[in-house]
């Protein structure tokens, strides 16, 4: 019985990681054209840009409440803990996601110069925000918080504020801006297009840059994200698939494959969302005060087993109606982005 309780505490960590991996592939190359959004020079090029995600954005943010959602009911330790350490982060992603779709709206509603350079700049600092936050808060889970004996942050917004959170959060921008301007490639054409694809290289050799540096220093400063590779080797063919991904982008993108190669940019990310949950696996909360006794763990943090029962039971119905909808909706609006009357 407790080996079957353990084996339903780990489908749910990565049934977790899975719906946060999703939200990174779809939700980030959406942040990736925010940000790219003000660099369009002109309005009918602004406007392609947002109609590129306009059908899709919302029902990609959808993924992120859903880990929420799996993270407060699979383990409700973990979701207390970190709501309260990462309150203000968590406040100001959603104020981001708030005006973000607000932006996106409100934009086309009147046609003044001014009115809608407002709404563009509120749509890209608002991607760039989601951006950065959602890897600070990456980055902070696998550096790891202060934790008392009953699992509560015993710190202090400052302490979030670390060079290594912001250093992955460096990374999480470069990532989706890289996703979204290929993204941007396969969707737009003429002269969009052709600028389009020469910042590819550009955003690929900024996000190499960072993904080196990050590299470097979790192995340096971050030891415990190497262990359990180093006791099961099998999972280094998750890093060696991981950079042939990146290497495999600017090839396909030189080649005029743009859909291949925005499949190897989301294999980059299936892969980098992967070794974050190997890295931090069993810990979900790991406590740098005392890595060993304080940890919040998918053992000790988990509902009951007839909690996860029930749980795993209803994502058995209703992922496959996520992922059956998400198919749908992208193959109804394949293809190059096409203004009407109807557009944004």
């Amino acid at each position: 019985m407790e080996a079957y309780y353990a084996t339903l505490q780990f489908i749910w960590f990565t049934a977790f990681v899975v719906l946060l991996t999703g939200y990174a592939v779809l939700d980030g190359f959406d942040l990736g054209v925010g940000m790219l959004h003000l660099f369009s020079k002109k309005d009918v090029e602004r406007r392609t840009m947002i109609n590129s995600i306009g059908p899709i954005w919302d029902g990609n943010a959808v993924w992120l409440v859903t880990s929420g959602g799996a993270l407060f009911a699979g383990f409700p330790a973990v979701y207390a803990t970190v709501l309260s350490a990462f309150y203000l982060p968590v406040m100001l992603l959603l104020s981001g996601l708030i005006f973000r779709a607000v932006a996106i709206e409100f934009r086309s509603k009147q046609p003044m110069p001014w009115w809608r350079w407002f709404w563009d700049i509120m749509f890209s600092l608002a991607s760039l925000m989601i951006s950065f936050i959602f890897g600070l808060l990456i980055g902070n889970l696998i550096r790891g918080i202060p934790l008392d004996a009953e699992g509560e942050f015993i710190g202090d917004f400052a302490l979030l504020l670390n060079p290594y959170a912001f250093l992955i959060g460096g990374v999480v921008i470069s990532l989706f801006l890289m996703h979204g301007v290929i993204y941007a490639v396969m969707k737009t054409e003429n002269e969009l297009h052709d600028r389009m694809r020469e910042w590819v290289n550009p955003a690929i050799i900024l996000f190499i840059i960072f993904y080196a540096t990050s590299t470097m220093a979790t192995l340096i400063y971050m030891p415990h994200m190497s262990e359990t590779i180093k006791e099961r080797p099998a999972f280094f063919l998750v890093a060696i698939v991981n950079i042939f991904a990146i290497a495999n982008i600017p090839r396909e993108i030189t080649l005029g494959r743009d859909f291949r190669a925005f499949l190897s940019s989301c294999v980059n990310i299936i892969c980098l969302l992967a070794l974050f949950g190997i890295g931090i696996y069993p810990n979900v909360v790991r406590a740098i005060n005392d890595p060993q006794d304080l940890s919040l763990t998918i053992y000790n943090s988990s509902s009951s087993m007839e909690t996860l029962q029930i749980l795993l039971l209803i994502a058995c119905i209703g992922l496959p109606l996520v992922i059956s909808y998400t198919t749908v909706v992208y193959w109804i609006f394949r293809g190059k982005v096409k203004l009407d009357s109807t557009s944004y």
